[in-house]
């Protein structure tokens, strides 16, 4: 593949965007990732969530002021929670998907949000759910690559393969150019061992790691010359100030911007990069990337281990206790126990899928949800009553509601809560409590400045979320 570029453009008044892909499911690191918290919402490396550390590493290079993050209308309110939680305002960052149409309809709807406000931007697009290692060297590397996006090429970061790894695609580089890049010879699916044995030997070939440096400009003429039908459409919602409806974006075609621009552009460069780089796709890729003890084993939480190596022993609440095993992981949570061979755990995708067909809600929700105002976490269920600990963030109120099959208790457990409960309006401190009867409105508050606890206790014969019939909505903090 030829590289044709046009003279470089001043970039003296050209502003850098960041911008974090953070949609998908992560269905290879279920039980921990579900659809309702994917794993770029999780604590998998560290104290941060994978986005948070992603944020974190573009400083100082990168202006977090100047980011956009897309992701689904699901997770918005928790990935503004995630921007909050390390500083970063949310105003204006986040721009949402009603659906999942790959990585070509994401990133041409963050250039053309960020082209409503700049003339033309030099943007580097970030998967939300990698790590780094060597966060210098991946800062020299965004360096060359805001330099190469500068002289008008589009730059995807080639990850020099350690191994020879079957799980990702290759890019295979050509000709050298500036700062260290090659031109783009060709795209290559993933390969059988033996491929990429050889790949590792012939030095010019690169995991595709998903990132990408470009002028927003360019990019726009390359999906005006390769792809102008989507251009079209998601410019025409763009730029009519709404935003765009399930039913319009849905019909977009499910296409990756390697498909859609990189295989066919004469502008495509790789940029050698060797930084650390996992993308924490599995069980196994996390094992990888995290530190092991004596015997290589990879432990989190309550855990005794007894002649056990090479594995992946993760808990949440409970005691595990290993006994005489190798190469194996384990994975614990409130609800589930995932437990694989440590190098086929990748097929844990497959298992997703069949509990999803059987409608099993593991597949989706975790037994701690995360809503707008706080958390509710259930304790106990069955066919008549339903017990839930409740966190109301300071500030935050639940929607004005009604159940017509059901009553509820609530108790305060710490701090206070301000209740609506039909035609009075009480606050309960710690300690105290009330009751909800069938049919009655009610609103729940929490007024302080502190975190709202309490447990609430559900009895009746219908306890689905068809029961509730609500007078307003629960989305946001009033």
């Amino acid at each position: 593949m030829g590289v044709k570029v046009q003279p470089a453009m001043s970039r003296k008044h050209i502003k850098t965007y960041s911008v974090l892909l953070a949609g998908g499911t992560g269905s290879r690191l279920w039980p921990v990732s579900r659809e309702l918290l994917p794993k770029q919402l999780v604590n998998l490396a560290g104290d941060d969530s994978l986005i948070q550390n992603t944020i974190k590493r573009l400083s100082p290079v990168l202006d977090a002021e100047r980011m956009r993050i897309v992701c689904g209308e699901e997770h918005f309110f928790e990935v503004a929670r995630h921007l909050e939680e390390i500083g970063v305002s949310p105003e204006g960052k986040i721009i949402t998907e009603p659906c999942g149409r790959n990585t070509a309809p994401a990133i041409l709807l963050a250039t053309l949000n960020i082209l409503k406000k700049e003339k033309d931007a030099v943007i580097l697009v970030f998967p939300s759910d990698h790590v780094i290692g060597d966060i210098d060297g991946f800062h020299d590397c965004l360096r060359k690559a805001v330099s190469l996006a500068g002289m008008n090429y589009i730059v995807t970061f080639g990850i020099r393969p350690a191994y020879p790894e079957t799980g990702y695609g290759y890019i295979e580089g050509g000709r050298k150019l500036k700062e260290s890049a090659l031109a783009i010879k060709r795209f290559v699916e993933k390969p059988d061992e033996e491929t990429a044995a050889h790949y590792v030997r012939a030095r010019n070939f690169f995991w595709n790691s998903g990132m990408f440096a470009f002028k927003a400009s360019v990019l726009v003429k390359e999906f005006m010359s390769l792809e102008p039908a989507l251009l079209k459409k998601i410019k025409k919602a763009v730029y009519r100030g709404k935003d765009i409806s399930f039913e319009e974006y849905s019909k977009l075609p499910d296409i990756s911007i390697d498909y859609a621009i990189m295989e066919k552009t004469q502008k495509g460069v790789v940029l050698p990069s060797e930084f650390g780089w996992s993308d924490i796709g599995s069980w196994k890729s996390l094992y990888d990337f995290l530190p092991k003890n004596r015997d290589n084993n990879v432990v989190e939480g309550d855990v005794i281990l007894r002649e056990t190596r090479n594995c992946f022993i993760k808990g949440d609440d409970r005691l595990i206790v290993a006994n005489d095993l190798d190469n194996i992981v384990v994975v614990e949570t409130p609800d589930t126990v995932f437990v694989s061979n440590l190098d086929k755990s990748k097929n844990v995708k497959s298992i997703v899928s069949e509990l999803k067909k059987q409608g099993r809600k593991e597949y989706k929700a975790h037994t701690k949800v995360y809503r707008p105002w706080g958390t509710y976490t259930i304790l106990e269920e069955n066919a008549h009553t339903k017990i839930k600990r409740i966190v109301v963030y300071p500030g935050a109120k639940l929607s004005l509601q009604m159940h017509h099959h059901r009553s509820e208790h609530w108790i305060v457990v710490h701090g206070t809560a301000k209740i609506v409960n039909g035609d009075q309006t009480i606050f309960l401190e710690e300690n105290q409590s009330t009751y909800v009867p069938k049919t009655t409105p009610h609103r729940l508050e929490n007024p302080g400045k502190i975190p709202l606890h309490l447990i609430e206790v559900q009895i009746g014969n219908y306890l689905e979320e068809d029961d509730i019939v609500r007078f307003d909505d629960d989305f946001g903090r009033e």
